[in-house]
């Protein structure tokens, strides 16, 4: 066997082990107090009306808390000229729907936002399995209030995948309370957490160095590797 790992006995494993633990005790501490601070940021006032759009029709921002008093909102990115969801968003949205139910029975409504047509959101959503809610904010300026959504010198439009949380009070006055972009949305992607356990860590080496490197749309896995091996499948 190769292996670019030292290999020791079991002892030596063990103490090398308990080395690195104290060291993860201490950053999950360190996450504890950093949650702390979040949860004590000031909050904003949502006074803007906001329309969003699903099968149904148009809905107010209040109405995708869905009778919870937290929102939790991704803005998952699709273009109004794309004709797909980014895979990085797809890769994380393949982990929404094992929350939700869990979610749901502790006062939290979790839905996904874009600025694409919601025909195109409804055709993509149908191909990939999803059931979570999915509304378009195409027409309004939610995404750039936000700034999921920045505008460019040339005219276009950068497109950022993120999520922001929200509270609604008894008397219907809605806060936006945190946000978080790019690297920050991680944590809601699991199968990232089972690859930091493994033995090749992310083994993002390129050409991209993230998730480019190997995510998927789902439904294409099995294509791509009937293209690798053209003579299996």
């Amino acid at each position: 066997m190769q292996t670019d790992h030292p290999v020791v006995s079991r002892h030596q494993w063990n103490a090398a082990r308990e080395a690195l633990l104290s060291r993860e005790k201490a950053l999950t501490h360190a996450q504890d107090a950093l949650a702390r601070e979040r949860l004590a940021l000031p909050w904003v006032k949502v006074d803007k009306a906001y329309q969003f759009l699903d099968a149904s029709g148009p809905h107010g921002l209040a109405d995708l808390f869905q009778g919870k008093r937290q929102l939790i909102l991704y803005h998952f990115m699709f273009s109004p000229d794309w004709e797909e969801g980014c895979v990085g968003c797809s890769f994380l949205a393949d982990h929404l729907e094992g929350a939700l139910m869990h979610l749901r029975h502790h006062d939290i409504s979790v839905v996904a936002v874009s600025r694409a047509p919601y025909p195109k959101l409804a055709a993509f959503k149908q191909r990939m399995g999803w059931n979570f809610d999915w509304y378009s904010s195409e027409g309004c300026d939610f995404n750039f209030d936000l700034c999921a959504s920045l505008p460019k010198a040339d005219g276009d439009v950068e497109e950022r995948p993120g999520a922001s949380a929200f509270f609604r009070d008894p008397d219907g006055e809605i806060f936006h309370t945190y946000s978080t972009f790019e690297r920050g949305v991680e944590r809601l992607a699991g199968a990232y957490n089972y690859l930091d356990l493994a033995p090749l860590g992310r083994n993002e080496n390129g050409p991209h160095f993230d998730l480019g490197d190997w995510v998927r749309h789902h439904d294409r896995y099995d294509v791509e590797a009937r293209k690798a091996c053209p003579g299996h499948g």
